[in-house]
């Protein structure tokens, strides 16, 4: 054989490997897909609870599962379209059977309610339970500087309140909620401010060092609980419902194509002091590092976690 067809012979068997290679081989774009399909979206929004619960989704997923997880952030109404669309695989945040009742009746019939992740949850109308730093007079105790104990005294005490009910994203079950009780409670001229929750939390800081009057929208589980002595204010029309539960609602079809990652988000139960405990500490820290907060969680609730990630029996 001489040169030239030894020479075209090695040109003719690297193109055979390389079209094999080609041929065998996923492209770049498969092979981002195929990651894509083994990495759980979670959709989430800016709520203490919110946050608290999707990092320690994340992380219980990545470190304890291997599986890559992906929080993505957004408004409460556009987490149940999200999930509803198949655009996030699903969500720990679902305030029912009260705050989120007309999400559920929108999109219900298009996703996976897999029951309560959180029993005990409350909305309402919250102010200071705090002392006015004195004893009250020949009585031996020391008093609330607010004085009132129900939504049906706000009214009377409009000027103490600024006219102001303290809120926080408008697209939130429970912005609805109030906008419903200022009717019901005949609220005239009060303002609902809208904001975020950390808004809300600041101007409640605000207050209770300066010892005002404020109303705010509150729930519980929340780190604000923890830190100050707050309390709810009675509603005897009972517009905000009563005791309530927080659902992890997975998209359809998530059971069947991941099995391992539906099997944690339906075994995902905590209680109302366990999460509480986790939004303390990411507040603590201003809420710079939620993931590492989760990872401290689950080193300091380790049987909680395998109650969690264990198989099913068969």
């Amino acid at each position: 054989m001489n040169r030239k067809s030894r020479i075209l012979n090695y040109v003719l068997a690297a193109c055979f490997l390389v079209l094999g290679a080609a041929c065998t081989e996923p492209s770049r774009d498969t092979a981002q897909e195929d990651s894509e399909k083994q990495t759980v979206r979670i959709a989430y929004t800016d709520w203490a609870s919110s946050v608290a619960s999707a990092n320690l989704i994340k992380a219980v997923f990545q470190e304890k599962l291997g599986i890559q997880c992906r929080l993505v952030s957004m408004s409460a109404d556009r987490m149940w379209e999200a999930v509803a669309a198949g655009e996030a695989d699903a969500m720990l945040s679902a305030w029912l059977p009260d705050t989120h009742a007309h999400y559920m009746e929108k999109f219900g019939s298009r996703v996976v309610d897999l029951g309560a992740n959180l029993e005990g949850t409350r909305t309402g109308l919250v102010v200071p339970d705090v002392k006015i730093g004195r004893l009250a007079a020949g009585a031996g105790i020391s008093k609330s500087y607010i004085t009132i104990d129900s939504i049906t005294e706000i009214q009377a005490h409009a000027q103490k309140f600024n006219y102001r009910i303290i809120g926080i994203e408008p697209e939130a079950g429970i912005m609805r909620q109030t906008k419903s009780a200022m009717e019901t409670y005949g609220l005239d001229g009060f303002e609902l401010t809208r904001g975020s929750e950390s808004e809300m939390t600041e101007a409640l800081a605000r207050a209770i060092r300066e010892q005002r009057w404020i109303v705010v929208t509150g729930w519980v589980p929340h780190w604000s609980f923890a830190r100050w002595n707050l309390r709810f204010l009675e509603d005897p029309q009972n517009a905000y419902g009563g005791e309530g539960r927080i659902h992890t609602i997975a998209r359809t079809g998530l059971e069947n194509e991941m099995p391992e990652a539906f099997r944690l988000l339906d075994n995902f139960k905590w209680e109302p002091r366990e999460v509480e405990h986790l939004m303390l500490w990411i507040e603590d820290d201003e809420g710079r590092f939620p993931y590492d907060k989760a990872l401290r969680w689950i080193r300091a609730n380790p049987e909680k976690v395998d109650a969690w990630i264990k198989k099913d029996d068969l």
